[in-house]
């Protein structure tokens, strides 16, 4: 009860922020990001737009991947007209798709730009049962195993950025407290939605993906730390706000859901303040595999906390988007 009247009214953490403050709010006193080239991933709208839009108002260079060109040109459009000096980078990449995955990192890498901060923002919430040309779920592909090949084709170029500049890298993982939605077998439930739709529940493998991002964060944190890598990993919950992804719910309950809960909302601005807290404030420098909401370390499922099954599951998404033909996944007899 007391962490709702804090979430309501707004009160600050030991960060000095809370759930009302705003992204360019959490970003004033940062250092100055014209050093800094980031990607974020799902910047065409709603929180993404407006963290990549703070990130290019405080100087960032930003490269907006997206599956929509058409899109990604409005965005960068909407902050260059604001920013005229940005430097705004647009590069096709569907998170879905494992080979476009690779094309991406290719291109980017072909560009010989460094990377200092990659905001592993793009969800999706399919209402209705799909498989990825990878044969995998469409909500746990785009959600967490693309971001998972991703940021893994990208971390040997975040590291020798770090080295080079000496600026420790980011990496931002966007998740949910609806994490904590999902329980039991993680990879046996995967298995089970990625080939039969009977099982399919949209709200339970949102949350499957979700929770995958947080682990994912668990493990890799862990693994940076043991390469004495100067890059660092954290989760965020961004808060329930209406965008585009709640959008895809429509009807009478959910509407209903969102009129009850309305003081519970955030704006979008407030949305992106804890994703760009954590990818700019300074006290954050070492402080890696956290979770963090509204703006302050917090503390996820216990299940979201489980080594163990962070390893457990990293090791099945190693096999999952390895390139290797003779790779085979069987989530009923593996792990």
């Amino acid at each position: 009860m007391l962490e709702t009247v804090k979430y309501l009214i707004g009160a600050v953490g030991v960060s000095g922020y809370g759930s009302k403050s705003t992204a360019e709010e959490v970003t004033e006193s940062c250092p100055d990001l014209s050093s800094v080239t980031a990607i974020i991933t799902g910047a065409t709208s709603g929180i993404g737009a407006e963290t990549a839009r703070v990130l290019a108002k405080r100087g960032a260079r930003m490269v907006l991947p997206a599956r929509s060109l058409k899109a990604a040109e409005e965005a960068k459009a909407r902050i260059v007209s604001e920013f005229p000096n940005s430097e705004i980078i647009v590069m096709s990449l569907d998170l879905s798709s494992f080979s476009s995955v690779r094309r991406f990192v290719s291109e980017f890498e072909s560009r010989n730009l460094p990377l200092n901060l990659l905001i592993n923002n793009a969800g999706k919430f399919a209402h209705d049962h799909a498989i990825s040309e990878d044969g995998i779920e469409m909500t746990f592909a785009t959600n967490y195993l693309g971001h998972f090949l991703l940021t893994k084709l990208l971390t040997k170029k975040m590291i020798e950025t770090a080295k080079v500049s000496g600026v420790q890298g980011r990496i931002v993982n966007v998740s949910s407290s609806i994490h904590g939605w999902f329980s039991g077998d993680m990879i046996r439930y995967l298995g089970e939605i990625s080939q039969n739709k009977r099982h399919y529940d949209a709200t339970r493998a949102y949350a499957l993906s979700k929770l995958a991002n947080v682990l994912h964060t668990k493990e890799l944190a862990r693994r940076l730390e043991e390469m004495d890598a100067n890059v660092i990993v954290n989760c965020v919950h961004p808060g329930i706000v209406r965008t585009r992804l709640t959008r895809e719910r429509e009807g009478l309950l959910t509407d209903l859901v969102f009129f009850l809960t309305s003081k519970l909302l955030k704006t979008i601005p407030q949305a992106a303040a804890t994703t760009c807290y954590v990818a700019t404030n300074p006290r954050l420098r070492n402080v890696s595999g956290k979770y963090f909401a509204d703006c302050n370390e917090a503390s996820p499922v216990k299940m979201g906390s489980n080594l163990n099954e962070a390893a457990r599951l990293w090791s099945a998404s190693e096999i999952m988007v390895s390139a290797d033909p003779k790779a085979s996944f069987d989530p009923f007899t593996a792990f």
